[in-house]
């Protein structure tokens, strides 16, 4: 596969090095666009290093390398920018989440995507890990009968690196509704069978990570953050934030993330309830339980959940490269990636409003 990479940091390099060149057997990264163009060949093999050309533009990158795929793992405000060049290239896409930003942006795209000739694999793995995947199957077999109430939560024990590194730019993150339950909202729409439909929302911003500007030389925590996190009046990133969802379904549901959380208070996973069981499970545990509620007996799973993203990055390689090789249709496709977007954007919108709100829906 002849792969043009847009945006070649961190992630897209631990996703390259860690994932995509043990799915795809000779992979070979043919052109670049990034400012840092030192940086990111420090993610190339030696041989590709010679080899590679860097560009300016998605045009110029198309034209010059001949890529058989296209890779976008620029900061979040760009995601959507370049996916829609992409797009109109007709070229298979793997693009970092969240796919857009804005609702100009996701409305733009959208439009791409309706002309599309080609497939795109949103970074969604949290549904392609080996749990997610085992629980939806028991929710399609019955066991719980109808899924009528969803509850997601996100204890993150690494909170930190939202306010001590790029992330805590809110103008490229726009909030961590977008940057963080936007992989969170789409798991929980997979296990339902359904999308969101409204939302009621509220966060917290400000109260645990504060500008630490005027906290220089105190022993105080937030003087390990960095400045400029932004504040609420200009934007910054939340301590915490939560929302209540309705689905398609009818089913109603709960999420709630929490970035100040330490060491083994961390928690990220689902619980899903019906008229005749409960299936949880929760990925820092490797454990899923499924609890009959008319019998007097309940099953607990383990799982290997080891590798990036809990496995899940394995299995977006494989199926990046049988939808560029094989022509396969993407388990995670664009419209996953949108449709989660507006479940974001309408819940930052929510909190910030006090309201409850209708959440566009992908063709509406």
């Amino acid at each position: 596969m002849r792969l043009a990479v847009i945006g070649l940091g961190n992630r897209m390099g631990s996703l390259i090095k860690n994932s995509f060149r043990k799915e795809i057997p000779g992979l070979a990264i043919v052109g670049v666009i990034d400012p840092n163009e030192e940086a990111a060949r420090q993610v190339l093999e030696p041989d590709e290093q010679q080899d590679v050309t860097f560009c300016e533009s998605v045009s110029e990158l198309i034209k010059k390398t001949r890529p058989d795929a296209v890779a976008i793992g620029t900061r979040c405000n760009l995601h959507a920018t370049y996916a829609v060049q992409v797009l109109r290239e007709g070229l298979p896409l793997f693009l970092e989440k969240p796919v857009a930003t804005s609702m100009e942006q996701a409305l733009e795209l959208e439009t791409a995507m309706e002309q599309a000739r080609a497939e795109t694999v949103v970074s969604f793995p949290l549904r392609l890990t080996s749990i997610c995947m085992h629980a939806r199957k028991l929710l399609e077999d019955g066991v719980v009968g109808e899924p009528d109430h969803l509850l997601g939560v996100n204890y993150v024990p690494y909170g930190d690196v939202y306010f001590n590194s790029w992330y805590r730019d809110y103008q490229i993150t726009q909030g961590l509704f977008l940057q963080k339950a936007t992989h969170d909202l789409d798991y929980l729409s997979y296990l339902a069978g359904a999308t969101i439909v409204r939302v009621g929302a509220m966060l917290s911003r400000g109260r645990i990570y504060k500008d630490s500007s005027l906290k220089r030389g105190q022993n105080d925590q937030s003087a390990l953050f960095y400045d400029s996190i932004g504040s609420v009046e200009t934007g910054m990133n939340e301590d915490s934030s939560s929302a209540l969802l309705e689905f398609s379904s009818g089913a109603q549901g709960v999420y709630t993330q929490v970035f100040y959380t330490r060491r083994d208070a961390s928690a990220r996973g689902a619980t899903v309830s019906g008229r005749l069981g409960t299936v949880a499970f929760d990925w820092s545990q490797s454990r899923l339980k499924f609890t009959r509620h008319y019998e007097p007996c309940s099953d607990v799973t383990t799982f290997d959940t080891g590798g990036n993203h809990f496995g899940g990055d394995a299995n977006l390689a494989k199926n990046f490269a049988d939808v560029v090789l094989y022509g396969a249709k993407s388990r995670t496709p664009l419209s996953a990636g949108l449709q989660s977007v507006y479940a974001c954007l309408t819940a930052r919108t929510s909190a910030l409003e006090c309201r409850f709100m209708d959440v566009r829906q992908v063709g509406g």
